[in-house]
């Protein structure tokens, strides 16, 4: 029974019904029973397990099938009538084509199964940030992944009755068969299909689908930005607040640095560090000309691998509880979970993520998938901030851009204006590790940590970006970072993790102007003796190494920019005169 009196809504979901056939339909509440109950179901058809709820009350285990374990970026599409508005790092297929193909598919992938409709919010309902979502699904773990990611309750409901737009989301895992998978963006329409897939990254599509690709796409339209950033907040005993948002490719440190614990040097001097947002920020310009952020999601969709005590206490605490554990190993013994570097026991009785007996100690393989997940609620987490709840946003101070270099980038140093920082941002670029494909140390360009999430031509989205810096009187200021950097024995020099927290300061304090900075062709350097390193054992030798700027490394680095730049038709001026003076100052030097 539909508990939506907005006509629009169910003749959508109507139709949908008709394509897709399925045997029931089940609208979701968001109530604690009606959520039991369909727990319940997945346990009894064994799609999901029950993990110890002893030790980890209201934990389940999941898992996916050997070929649908990561988002699939090969058969992920933008669908714009017209090819260029897509643009060139895109996949694009014209929208009436992608219908066809996908209606196809559609056509009955529910029979015999129940269809679960999903009202959801992105954003706290009712606020300015909130955009409202449906997602159809004939799947329990995105139905209870939803709920976790998302806002999803009766007042999603009394907002559709009133009227609200909503982005519609269909999903169907079909036959997860990965020769026929797709996960279709229709900007234009407000609409993303998404079939044969069962796997988080590319079902939940609240989360990257609606979040940023449909989000970056609404957010030109309405003169605001969805970006892949974490939010962060940074206190002092007796001062303001401060905050700051940071854009990161994988495996560069950004959901530990979300959830960073202060070194006690720090803490001892009043500093507390709480997370606003680990994954995605839609940022909003404020009456004072202020850029102001909110974290539209309701939950942290987290890798677990290299997750730990150590690396991230406050994510290991998250998990503790309500969590949903994705191709992880289980310890056979108390029925918990395990993945690597999460402790050095390892079970011996235990199953690995395909299902199979597995001796963590004597075992050839791993135990857990490199892209095994947790899909935990954000109110888990011990050091959330009081501002995540209210939906309102929270001024930026700064904006930190970063990527994993062992060579080029300097530690930590900040753009000479907002237009420089976009050029920044536009020309950022990490190394890949073992994790990702066998290639350790290829460079990859992904301006803003966006190159698989921007929804539109990524030539138009940096002029969106300049064109927003014009709108605000008081910008963030923007830095870029690198806690990556090797020495000539390949071992890191910066201590990472906590002590990232010595260059956010740093940051912060120029953002105040309480401090001078260095010119490089990079940009504003820390002088020396101004970024805090109390504590450390770092010699004057490795600080010069971490800042210095090497010159044909450079060289390297401009010429791979001016590759990227070379994809697109046209770019903003901004950006071709900021890489034709740093091109100049390098050969300077």
């Amino acid at each position: 029974m539909t508990m939506i009196t907005n006509q629009f809504v169910n003749d959508w979901v109507k139709e949908m019904a008709e394509l897709t056939k399925p045997e029931e339909i089940i609208w979701i509440d968001g109530s604690e029973e009606q959520l039991e109950a369909i727990k319940q179901d997945a346990l009894t058809t064994k799609e999901m397990l029950e993990l110890n709820q002893e030790k980890l009350p209201g934990c389940l285990y999941y898992r996916t099938k050997p070929t649908d374990v990561a988002r699939d970026e090969k058969r992920t599409v933008i669908c714009t009538r017209r090819k260029e508005d897509a643009g060139p790092t895109n996949n694009w297929v014209d929208p009436q084509e992608m219908y066809d193909k996908m209606g196809k598919l559609f056509d009955g992938s529910m029979k015999g199964r129940k269809m679960y409709v999903i009202p959801f919010s992105m954003g706290v309902v009712g606020t300015e940030f909130s955009k409202i979502g449906i997602e159809i699904t004939d799947s329990i773990y995105v139905v209870l992944s939803m709920a976790i990611m998302t806002r999803v309750g009766r007042d999603v409901i009394d907002a559709l009755n009133a009227g609200a737009d909503f982005t519609k989301c269909l999903h169907s895992k079909a036959d997860i068969n990965e020769q026929e998978k797709y996960i279709a963006h229709f900007p234009e329409d407000n609409t993303i299909w998404s079939i044969n897939s069962a796997y988080g990254g590319n079902v939940l599509l609240g989360k990257k689908c609606l979040a940023l690709r449909i989000g970056s796409y609404l957010g030109k339209q309405e003169g605001w930005m969805a970006e892949h950033m974490l939010i962060l907040k940074v206190e002092k005993e007796g001062e303001e607040p401060k905050y700051v948002c940071g854009a990161f490719p994988s495996a560069c440190g950004k959901t530990n640095l979300a959830m960073l614990t202060p070194p006690e040097y720090f803490k001892e001097q009043g500093y507390k560090v709480s997370t606003i947002g680990d994954d995605i920020s839609w940022l909003r310009i404020g009456e004072d000309g202020r850029l102001y952020a909110v974290n539209p999601e309701n939950g942290f969709f987290g890798v677990a691998p290299g997750t730990n005590m150590k690396s991230n206490p406050n994510a290991m605490l998250t998990t503790m509880k309500g969590t949903i554990f994705t191709n992880v190993a289980r310890n056979l013994d108390d029925n918990t979970v395990w993945w690597e570097s999460m402790d050095k026991n390892p079970p011996a009785n235990g199953e690995d993520w395909l299902g199979n007996p597995w001796n963590g100690p004597e075992a050839d393989v791993k135990g857990a998938h490199p892209n095994s997940r947790f899909t935990a609620p954000a109110a888990n987490c011990p050091i959330i901030a009081d501002e995540f709840s209210t939906g309102e946003g929270v001024p930026i101070s700064a904006i930190i851009f970063g990527g994993r270099r062992a060579k080029a980038e300097p530690l930590v140093y900040q753009a000479k204006d907002w237009n420089h920082g976009v050029f920044i941002g536009s020309a950022m670029a990490s190394e890949t590790t073992a994790a990702a494909n066998g290639q350790v140390g290829v460079v990859r360009h992904d301006p803003m940590a966006m190159l698989p999430f921007c929804g539109y031509n990524m030539a138009e989205y940096f002029q969106h970006w300049i064109d927003m810096g014009k709108k605000m009187t008081n910008p963030p200021k923007i830095f870029h970072v690198n806690w990556f950097r090797t020495d000539e024995n390949d071992q890191f020099m910066w201590p990472g993790f906590g002590d990232n927290l010595r260059a956010i300061l740093w940051m912060l304090d120029r953002c105040d102007g309480k401090i001078d900075a260095e010119e490089t062709p990079l940009g504003l350097a820390p002088k020396k003796g101004d970024l805090d390193v109390t504590g450390l054992d770092l010699s004057d030798e490795v600080l010069e190494k971490l800042f210095a700027v090497n010159k044909a490394d450079w060289e390297a680095e401009v010429e791979g920019i001016q590759e990227f730049y070379d994809k697109f038709d046209s770019l903003p001026v901004e950006l071709t005169d900021a890489l034709a003076t740093l091109k100049a100052e390098i050969e300077a030097l």
